[in-house]
Formats: C-alpha cells, sequence, structure tokens
C-alpha cells in the first residue's frame, strides 16, 4: 500500500497536470539547489517548476489523463507546469538552459499535443503575447486614425467624392441605355417591314 507521502504527491503532481496547459519535462541532474531556484525564478509566472520521482509522474499523469512517452520518464525528471504564456515559458527553459549545461529539455505536451525538444525550441523562437498584443495594438492605432482623419476630412472633400461618384454614375447609365436600344428598336423595325409588306400585297 502506498505511503500517505507518496498519496499526497501524486494528488498534488495529477492536480497540476490539470490545471496546466501543457509541461515540459526536463532532466535537471547536475544543476545546485540555487539554480533550480534561479531556474524557478527565470520561469516567473509563465510556469511552475517542480521536481518528480517517475513513477508517481507516470501515475499522477494517468489520473489526469495525460499520455506521456516512457523515453520521457527516464533519468531524475523535473516538470514545468505552463499555466500562463506557453511561449514565455519555453524561452525561459531554453535560455536557462543555453546558460547551464546540466539543464536538458526532453519534451512535454500543450494542448494535449505532444512535443518534441526540437518544437518545444521553435516554440521558445515564437513571439510572446505581449509582442503579439503589442503588435496587434499597434496596427489597430494605424487603422483608428486613418478612421479619425475620414470623419475629420472637411465636408467639402466628402462633398467632392459625392459629386464624383454621382458623375461617374451619371457616365455610366448612357452606355446602358444605348446597349439596351437596339433591343428596343427591333419591334419598330419589324412594324415597318409589316407596313410595306401590307401596301404591295
Amino acid at each position: 500500500m502506498a505511503s500517505p507521502d507518496k498519496v499526497a504527491a501524486v494528488a498534488e503532481l495529477a492536480e497540476s497536470f490539470r490545471e496546466s496547459n501543457g509541461a515540459v519535462l526536463t532532466e535537471y541532474r547536475g544543476l545546485t539547489v540555487k539554480q533550480l531556484q534561479d531556474l524557478r525564478r527565470s520561469l516567473g509566472e509563465s510556469a511552475s517548476y517542480a521536481v518528480a520521482k517517475n513513477t508517481l509522474t507516470k501515475i499522477a499523469a494517468k489520473e489526469a489523463g495525460v499520455e506521456i512517452s516512457e523515453e520521457l520518464l527516464t533519468g531524475p525528471t523535473a516538470i514545468a507546469f505552463i499555466t500562463g504564456d506557453p511561449v514565455e515559458a519555453a524561452k525561459g527553459l531554453r535560455d536557462f538552459a543555453k546558460a547551464n549545461d546540466p539543464l536538458v529539455i526532453k519534451g512535454g505536451f500543450l494542448d494535449g499535443k505532444v512535443l518534441g525538444a526540437d518544437e518545444i525550441k521553435k516554440l521558445a523562437d515564437l513571439e510572446s503575447r505581449e509582442v503579439l498584443l503589442a503588435k496587434l495594438a499597434g496596427a489597430m492605432k494605424g487603422t483608428l486614425q486613418n478612421a479619425v482623419s475620414l470623419f475629420n476630412a472637411p465636408l467639402a472633400q466628402t462633398a467632392r467624392l459625392v459629386g464624383a461618384l454621382e458623375a461617374k454614375r451619371a457616365e455610366e447609365a448612357p452606355a446602358e441605355t444605348a446597349a439596351e436600344a437596339p433591343a428596343e428598336a427591333a419591334p419598330a423595325a419589324e412594324a415597318d417591314a409589316d407596313a410595306a409588306d401590307t401596301t404591295e400585297g
């Protein structure tokens, strides 16, 4: 029978799996306690980082309905549970691994999709949510400025625009009338021909 400590550890891990958008499994062998603290700080609010035994991780993942490959559960394992921006979490892990060789990104999953180590590194190369929002805000600001300048345009400009549209419509109207004219003239021509036949008869 499992000890109360192990039961509690599994329950805590299972809850972390359920509450997170994804997780990145890492090997931390060789990192000092201070380096682990630095890593947790570098992840900020985007992820929490927990050292876990592989057997307990496997049980907790199963309880949470998460599939984890056996390959990821080899060697000492620590898990970054992604609770915020996944790009920021991936960047934090990648940058820390570059500066600290002992940290090895093994793989993980995001929104139910399994990710390899290379895919997590590619995720780290994407722009963060904050950057994308800033770009979107900039684009919207430009669009709003164009709209404001249009609304602030002098009434004379608007009048000229309306006048130009009406002139264009007027130019197109005679062409349409001319195109319809032969069709209307045809019955008249037929009537003249009938009259001529009657006269000759």
